[in-house]
């Protein structure tokens, strides 16, 4: 006889998962051809006349991190707008009351979110095949990031949810933070060419660390140190998952 609590837990996942997949056209076709995009403009057209960076072709030095945000925007989107909507629908409240766990509710809602991101990455990576000769150089930190990045914006999806009040609430964030932090992460260039201070300064942007460490498991060059990033990435987790943990425990935002 199977544990309530992987009952709950197994429950909310499949109803994540199911939830993604059942509107796949809105969910996975979109990174698809976005980063189809990418691929063409930065990497073909912009790329061509950029000749290396790093010591690569530039498609080959941006494809690691066109993989990621796809990644980040993914895991983050599918929880702060599922757990929004679970909030918004009164849903939420039931969740909340049954003798489920809040680590059970959190780590289901996550587990979806993670489920949606490396999806959406094992998509782009596949579609990126086609545009550059892509190999993994270190397969276990390849591994390692993918998972620990789609858990810590999965994490802050779901705190972005809590504090949300209506749906345009859910947009802020990705738009005003996470697009900007995104793209000044290192995805289309090397921080080692920009200036000491604004060196100073990306080394603040949780993303480049994300980024550079996955770049590092493709092709085998980072502009950071690995083990140091790996700190900042479990420390991400760590730091994430408590708040919203206090979140889920204090009932901030979501019993009424």
């Amino acid at each position: 006889m199977s544990h309530p609590y992987w009952v709950a837990f197994s429950s909310i996942v499949e109803k994540e998962v199911n939830r993604f997949l059942r509107i796949w056209p809105q969910t996975l076709l979109p990174p698809a051809i976005t980063m189809v995009l990418y691929f063409v403009i930065f990497g073909n057209l912009i790329g061509s006349r950029i000749g290396q960076m790093g010591g690569f072709d530039y498609m080959e030095f941006i494809v690691p991190g066109l993989i990621m945000m796809s990644v980040i925007t993914n895991s983050y989107g599918n929880v702060s707008s599922s757990f929004f909507s679970n909030k918004f629908q009164r849903s939420l409240e039931e969740l909340l009351v049954a003798p489920v766990p809040n680590w059970v509710i959190l780590s289901g809602f996550v587990i979806g979110g993670v489920a949606r991101g490396l999806a959406c990455g094992i998509i782009v990576m596949l579609l990126s095949l086609w545009f550059a000769d892509l190999r993994i150089e270190h397969v276990l930190v390849t591994i390692t990031v993918t998972l620990l990045t789609a858990i810590v914006f999965s994490l802050a999806g779901l705190i972005n949810a809590v504090y949300a009040t209506k749906f345009d609430d859910v947009t802020i964030v990705p738009t005003f933070i996470l697009t900007p932090l995104t793209y000044l992460g290192g995805v289309f260039y090397s921080v080692s060419l920009l200036p000491d201070v604004w060196q100073m300064v990306s080394h603040l942007n949780p993303v480049l660390y994300m980024v550079n460490t996955f770049r590092y498991g493709i092709i085998g060059v980072s502009d950071i140190p690995i083990g140091f990033a790996f700190v900042m990435l479990t420390f991400f987790v760590l730091a994430l998952g408590g708040w919203a943990m206090y979140l889920l425990t204090t009932g901030r935002g979501l019993r009424t």
